[in-house]
Parts: structure tokens; sequence; C-alpha cells
């Protein structure tokens, strides 16, 4: 009885070890490498592995023993938050821009008062004042044609 006791005990604890236990951690494993990692994957995005970038950095910087410049540390900052600053440099162009057309804008208005004053500057500076060529032709029109519109002339009378 003391053996077959030993023997279940034995068969039991062997099935553990051998066969239970193995796949326990088989199944663990493939929880953890596949799984897991599988929806880590899917939710991964650009942000978060730009984000890893600095870490990956110094781990190697470290396992070769490189000094680090706080300035790289900075940049894998910067690269973390890339959206904020690229939305920062974004705004600060726009308001360049916005800048730079108003100056355009009174530029352009600036140079059309000017055109717009130039003739009448020319035109008092012309000294001569040509005479129309018509004027001629107006004034034959407005002559009287005989000598009855004139007034009567009496010798040695005077008109007061």
């Amino acid at each position: 009885m003391w053996k077959q006791t030993w023997q279940r005990l034995w068969q039991r604890w062997w099935q553990t070890w051998t066969i239970d236990k193995p796949a326990a951690l088989g199944d663990w494993l493939w929880l953890v490498l596949v799984v897991e990692l599988a929806a880590l994957l899917d939710r991964l995005t650009l942000r978060k592995l730009i984000a890893l970038i600095p870490v990956v950095i110094l781990i190697v910087a470290y396992l070769h023993r490189i000094p680090l410049p706080p300035e790289l540390m900075l940049v894998g900052d910067a690269l973390a938050y890339i959206d904020i600053f690229s939305m920062i440099f974004l705004i600060g162009l726009f308001t360049r821009l916005a800048t730079v057309m108003a100056v355009v804008r009174q530029a352009i208005a600036f140079v059309r008062d000017i055109a717009g004053r130039v003739p009448k500057a020319l035109h008092r500076l012309d000294m001569r004042h040509r005479r129309a060529t018509d004027s001629a032709r107006r004034r034959r029109l407005t002559r009287a044609g005989n000598d009855d519109d004139d007034g009567a002339v009496v010798a040695g009378l005077a008109w007061a």
C-alpha cells in the first residue's frame, strides 16, 4: 500500500512538473510575448515611437560608456513633443506671414497713391498750356455774320 501511494504521488508529481508546469509556462510566454506584444503594437502610435528614441539613445550610450551632452536629451524631448512644437512653429510662421502681408499691402497702397498724383504733378509742371486745337473753329462759330448787331455810330455824339 505504501508503494502504491508512493507511485501515485510520484506520477502526480511527475505529471505536474513535466507536463502541467511547462505547459503553464508556455501559455504564460505565449500570452506575454505574442498576445500582449501584438496588443502593444496595435496601440503603438508614431508619437509613442518617437518618445522611445531618447530611451534607446540613452541605453546605447550607457552600454558603450559614451558621455551624453544634455542637448541630446533635449532633442529627444523635442521629438517626443513634436506636435506641440510644430503648432508653435506654425503659429509663429502665420503671424510673420500676416505681418509681411500687411507691410506689402501698405506698400502697394503707397505706390498707388504716388502713381495717382503723378499726372497732376506733371500737369502743374507744364508751363506752356497749349491752346485747344478747336479754338479757332469755336471763335468762328460765335462771331456774328453781319454788321447789324454792331452799335450805331454817330459822328460827334457820345453815349454815356
